[in-house]
């Protein structure tokens, strides 16, 4: 028997569920979040899915999951008390940082406290060389006095980094054995495991990163697996990692800082799968769910992909211009911009009289004041909820009731008297406000990366995308809005069209020209043999994937390129056009002659899993004819204009023009005047933004 396979989604408001049934049909479901035991939520999510679909547990076969666990506990400061083990000298790594702040010309600037603060932080005598050489030995003294440090602070996780750990691994291993002998309940990372490479902030941010969500992962995800049992859906648990693959769940409480963008991840890799699907090669994912706003940039249908990355300072992302806001994370990730700005979002107002919008919010409880269940301040939803965006009387299907007054009241309160303005124009000054924060994350990965957003499609989903996609969309000149099926579950739709994916990197600086190709695709089929040993029973054939980190001798930093299989003196004279190209692209510039300089080996193997590849979409006529109509406010150019409420079913072929709302189970989907809309032939809402075809 073929078996089904469900995904999960954990957002800071909502957890997703979705499932595929054989003949392409897309089912849905949306609870709320249980911040107190998020796995109890994905769990009653998937029982009262399966009850609504007829099918019982032992229907399906695999559990695909991502979640916001490992970035909370570094966004909420709920990680685990975490020491860092260091080379003698280098304590204060994490405090130098790499000199950069994300707001030059801001004196007042405060650094995000360290993750690993200075009576944490441990040094050992030992030294290695970067040819892996040993300078001075590993002093056994300093090593006992190290543990007996430990035991006083009472920590429950260790990062073990020490100085050019990557060319020789021998102490960072014999003192991680010690230490494991010494404390088994601490979760223990070593650099050499988590970040095998050069540069020292980084590999030890990363470690540090890997330690201190260790246990609040391990325990979540020990508990969804018990609670799957108990509830008879334990199968395969996949979980999505945050370079858009899925690996195995155990794969994931060892290294667990390889999911720390995964629920972002899941979006994307939705959006390419539906993007090719209906002919977008060039999109921007949107996401805009209860608690952020996520982009990214799918180009010529291919992910954008870095492992220059920074997670929390107010915006996480990997750009090159704006650094320092963030604790690094030199692992492999889709290239996302997030800031925080969702349906949740605290609308407050500043010292200066300012309307402000995020970072907090109010997420899943107590939720937004027109939730009614104990929320008081006002958030994006309630704005849109008197803007008649949003239904005034229920969302979800009626799973979520809604108390327009509660909105009212609050944004009046606690806004609009605060700035004299009247409360419907208060909470339109909201829709725009936050329109102008996320315009921050669509340019982060086109405009700050050269990419002009006006040459491609806007792909919007998450609960709230749909309702802001055409403000944002007219903000950046963008022509053309994509809302899927399903929109508002996406990230757990984009689950189901993932490939089982493993990756691994080790550092091996040589300078080509000189380098043995035989040395190097030997050390290239070491790494590929550990991946193909911890890769899950895959559908299809394996494929592997190789690039190495290619600069110019003398530079301080690289650029990844392809590498071909076999890595021989071919693939090298390749590899070293292909960067040089590159550099010309990113830096306007290349340097003919110069030598060329191997640092870094990458390898990622990959398998289809045999899961969905094609939704399907059928038309439902007596849906079609569902109408209200409610009033909407779209600024004072228009003011409040009569609406029609519609399905997505009222739509076909032919262009519709607006203004219409389309109200969905998953999510809302406003057209405002001036704009059009019609359903192409995979079921998407495709929006011609100023009403352009």
């Amino acid at each position: 028997m073929n078996r089904l396979r469900i995904a999960a989604d954990i957002g800071g408001t909502f957890t997703d569920i979705a499932l595929v049934h054989p003949d392409g049909r897309l089912a849905t479901r949306k609870v709320a979040s249980t911040p107190d035991d998020f796995a109890r939520g994905v769990v009653e999510g998937a029982i009262e899915l399966l009850g609504v679909e007829r099918l019982r547990p032992d229907d399906i076969g695999t559990v695909l999951h991502a979640c916001t666990v490992a970035t909370n506990a570094i966004l909420e400061g709920k990680g685990a008390r975490t020491a860092l083990v260091t080379t003698e000298g280098f304590r204060d790594v994490l405090e130098l940082r790499r000199i950069r702040v994300p707001r030059l010309y801001d004196p007042l600037y405060v650094k995000p406290p360290v993750l690993a603060p200075r009576h944490l932080r441990f040094e050992v005598r030992e030294r290695m060389g970067p040819r892996g050489e040993v300078i001075e030995p590993l002093d056994d003294a300093s090593v006992e006095r190290v543990i007996e440090q430990l035991r006083d602070a009472a920590v429950e996780a260790i990062a073990v980094c020490f100085l050019h750990s990557y060319a020789n691994p021998d102490h960072e291993r014999r003192v991680g054995e010690r230490l494991r002998a010494a404390f088994p309940q601490a979760f223990l990372s070593l650099s050499v495991d988590v970040l095998p490479e050069i540069r020292e902030y980084e590999r030890t941010s990363t470690t540090v990163i890997n330690s201190l969500v260790g246990p609040p992962v391990r325990a979540y995800l020990q508990s969804l697996v018990a609670q799957l049992g108990a509830r008879s859906l334990l199968r395969d648990v996949l979980m999505m990692h945050s370079s858009g693959g899925i690996v195995d769940v155990r794969n994931v409480i060892t290294r667990p800082a390889q999911i720390i963008e995964c629920g972002p991840a899941a979006g994307v890799i939705g959006a390419r799968h539906v993007g090719a699907q209906c002919g977008y090669a060039n999109v921007i994912s949107f996401d805009m769910g209860g608690t952020t706003a996520k982009a990214s940039l799918i180009e010529d249908g291919a992910l954008v992909r870095t492992d220059e990355y920074e997670v929390g300072g107010g915006i996480s992302l990997s750009s090159r211009l704006v650094k320092g806001g963030g604790y690094a994370l030199k692992l492999p990730v889709i290239d996302i911009s997030e800031v925080g700005a969702g349906g949740g979002s605290v609308v407050w107002v500043d010292a200066g009289g300012a309307l402000k919008v995020g970072p907090h919010s109010a997420g899943a409880v107590p939720g937004p004041a027109c939730y009614g269940t104990g929320g008081s301040e006002p958030t994006v939803t309630d704005a849109n909820v008197l803007l008649g965006y949003l239904n005034p009387a229920s969302l979800a299907g009626g799973a979520v009731p809604i108390d327009a007054d509660r909105s009212h009241a609050a944004l009046r309160d606690r806004v609009a008297s605060r700035i004299g303005m009247d409360v419907i124009r208060a909470a339109y000054g909201v829709h725009e406000v936050v329109t102008t924060v996320m315009t921050r994350a669509v340019k982060t990965v086109t405009t700050f990366r050269g990419r002009d957003p006006r040459e491609f499609a806007l792909f919007a989903f998450g609960g709230n995308g749909g309702v802001h996609a055409v403000s944002l969309a007219r903000s950046l000149g963008i022509g053309t809005v994509v809302v899927p099926p399903g929109a508002g579950v996406f990230s757990a739709l984009g689950l189901l069209f993932a490939d089982l994916e493993m990756g691994a990197s080790t550092a091996w600086p040589a300078r080509i020209g000189t380098l043995d190709p035989a040395a190097l695709e030997a050390r290239y089929q070491r790494l590929e043999e550990g991946l193909l040993r911890d890769m899950p029973p895959a559908a299809g054939a394996v494929r592997i994937v190789r690039k190495a980190g290619l600069r110019y001798a003398g530079q301080a930093f690289e650029l990844d390129v392809p590498i071909d299989q076999p890595a021989d003196a071919r693939a090298l004279q390749a590899a070293v056009a292909a960067f040089e190209g590159e550099h010309e692209r990113m830096y306007g510039h290349r340097l003919p002659g110069r030598a060329v300089e191997i640092v870094t080996l990458r390898s990622a193997v990959s398998a289809p899993t045999g899961g969905a590849t094609r939704l399907a979409w059928q038309r439902d006529p007596a849906r079609a004819a569902q109408r209200s109509d409610r009033r909407a406010w779209y600024g004072d150019a228009i003011g409040w204009a009569a609406t029609p409420v519609v399905l997505r079913d009222a739509f076909d072929a032919s262009w519709r023009d607006g203004p219409c709302i389309v109200e969905e189970y998953e999510g809302t989907t406003v057209v405002p005047p001036g704009c059009r809309v019609r359903l192409d032939e995979f079921g998407n809402l495709v929006i011609a933004v100023g009403g352009a075809a």
